[in-house]
């Protein structure tokens, strides 16, 4: 493990913070959590420019890396979803791109994984 994979491993973890805080019943819990989803948004960034910095690419990473992004945004795509807004006419077109921008995140992840999927059999197999 080195603090490239470190980094992804924490975005990863960091879904169930970010989903709790989301949730809690308090005035600043939309901002705690939209504040979580940038720190995710920020390590996505300083965990590539890392990984390229120090040459310490992994296919452990690479896997990950994608995978941890699909995720967030998967999470925060179905909470935004389960939980829409109510307060203007913006909310008809706002909700509209969101469903569109939710099914787009899972089509690819969907793509990613399938991509992947021979790749992690072959590695599993050969251990």
């Amino acid at each position: 493990m080195n603090i490239p994979n470190l980094l992804t491993v924490l975005r990863v973890l960091l879904i169930p913070v970010f989903i709790l805080l989301f949730y809690l019943p308090f005035s600043w819990s939309y901002w705690a959590a939209s504040a979580v989803f940038s720190v995710a948004a920020a390590t996505d960034w300083l965990d590539g420019y890392l990984a390229r910095r120090w040459e310490q690419s992994t296919p452990f990473g690479a896997f990950l890396d994608p995978v941890a992004d699909k995720l967030m945004v998967a999470v925060a795509l179905v909470l935004l979803l389960a939980n829409p807004p109510t307060f203007t006419a913006w909310v008809v077109l706002g909700y509209g791109l969101l469903i569109i921008a939710a099914v787009l995140t899972l089509w690819s992840m969907a793509q990613y994984l399938l991509a992947a999927w021979p790749h992690l059999r072959i590695t599993s197999e050969k251990k």
